[in-house]
């Protein structure tokens, strides 16, 4: 049998085509290219897809901001949890070991007292168990992390929070109305997945999504951060607080000033500036019309990694089940008895070979910045495990058939070396 040409297979290159490009022409030819009508209608158009929807004056649940980093950290100052959010520096949230670093530097951010628990052993998962042992009267939120797409499960989180109510102290309005831990998920990777029925952005309290680069869903730069309706607190005004949140706390935005007579404005805070612009919401909004497409072929390609890969062993994020649907994010894969030595020589291998492979993630107690606030790596054995023998093999919707058939052939021979 003739050797298989090489082929030069990137990580994870965005998906970009035609419609896109257009889209996003028009708005340059518009003349409106900052946070303007199309940010606001692919925020309506999310909202509606994700099920969280709009309020009686057609607000939507969702706002479209620069990064999933600033839809997490404003949805921490929404909730005014940490002494730099109106809260205080006891303040408790919960975040798991093994994500990135984003998920715990808005905890720092908003100087609230960052809670970092290990994951399941052979799992991704946070130690549920190790999570409801935790919590104390200081803690405000738990922030679950939808690694590669998969959904964490969220009625062993919710029970939790339901089982521990009786600790929990309020600081603000919608902690009252609450009336509980808050679950504000890490949905980064998770857009387009599903629990139960439900989409993801309308299974926790608040979620937030990132449109990275790299992302499956992308505007470049940018995210959202939706949220289901809690009672008692009035979704409008929520939308008009992030909106003050992400735009230096000025009473009117550009689209508003912009109107006749309308110059004037307050600056009710000093506040942030992370807003999307219409540039990037043009992007999203062509991917939005792709995206069904998009997941379908993420899927195709996982099923054929997995027919490949489990037989030799190899142990794969379960991206599908009868009680969710992964947007397909990742292709996680874990080699038993593979040691960090080892990982690190297949990577190089399969470099080699013309496939660019990552590993998510290097736990964050393994980081310089996280080491320095006292976590050791040596408190959380089961992430470890994980990292040690983890790679992360190209999961796009530029591959073709035949490149992830190189991706299987190439993988699956260098492995049976180690395995």
């Amino acid at each position: 049998m003739a050797e298989q040409p090489k082929m030069n297979i990137p990580f994870s290159p965005p998906d970009v085509g035609e419609e896109e490009i257009a889209e996003v022409a028009d708005t340059l030819r518009s003349g409106w290219i900052t946070t303007g009508p199309k940010t606001k209608l692919l925020e309506k158009k999310i909202a509606d897809w994700i099920g969280v929807g709009r309020t009686e004056k057609g607000t939507p649940r969702c706002v479209a901001l620069n990064s999933q980093t600033a839809c997490q950290e404003m949805a921490l100052r929404l909730m005014g949890i940490g002494a730099n959010a109106g809260g205080s520096a006891d303040d408790e949230v919960i975040v798991p070991a093994y994500t990135y670093t984003a998920t715990a530097s808005v905890v720092c951010h908003v100087g609230a007292k960052l809670v970092i628990v290990d994951v399941q052993k052979d799992s991704l998962e946070m130690d549920y168990a190790a999570v409801e042992a935790l919590i104390n009267e200081h803690t405000k939120a738990i922030v679950p992390v939808d690694l590669g797409g998969v959904p964490c499960d969220y009625d062993k989180i919710f029970g939790i929070v339901d089982r521990k109510q009786s600790l929990f102290t309020p600081s603000n309005d919608i902690q009252r109305a609450m009336g509980r831990i808050a679950v504000m998920a890490d949905t980064a990777h998770a857009f387009g997945s599903n629990w139960h029925g439900k989409m993801i952005g309308n299974v926790a309290d608040f979620s937030s999504f990132s449109w990275h680069a790299v992302k499956n869903f992308t505007t470049g730069e940018g995210g959202c951060l939706t949220w289901r309706h809690i009672d008692g607190v009035d979704d409008d005004e929520l939308y008009h607080t992030l909106q003050l949140l992400s735009l230096h706390g000025q009473s009117k935005d550009a689209l508003n000033k912009n109107k006749p007579g309308m110059w004037e404005y307050d600056i009710v805070a000093p506040w942030y500036k992370c807003n999307l612009t219409d540039i990037m919401a043009s992007i999203g909004l062509a991917q939005f019309d792709r995206y069904p497409q998009l997941l379908q072929r993420r899927r195709d390609i996982i099923e054929a990694y997995d027919k490949a890969f489990k037989p030799l062993g190899v142990q794969v994020l379960p991206h599908y089940s009868d009680d969710y649907s992964s947007s397909g994010h990742l292709y996680i894969t874990n080699l038993p008895n593979v040691s960090d030595e080892e990982r690190r020589e297949i990577i190089v291998k399969m470099a080699q070979a013309g496939v660019s492979c990552n590993v998510h993630y290097k736990p964050l107690p393994m980081h310089t910045a996280y080491k320095s606030m006292g976590f050791d790596i040596e408190d959380y054995p089961n992430a470890y495990a994980r990292y040690a023998s983890e790679i992360t093999l190209p999961l796009h919707t530029k591959l073709t058939d035949e490149q992830v058939r190189y991706v299987i052939d190439t993988y699956s021979a260098i492995i049976k070396q180690y395995v």
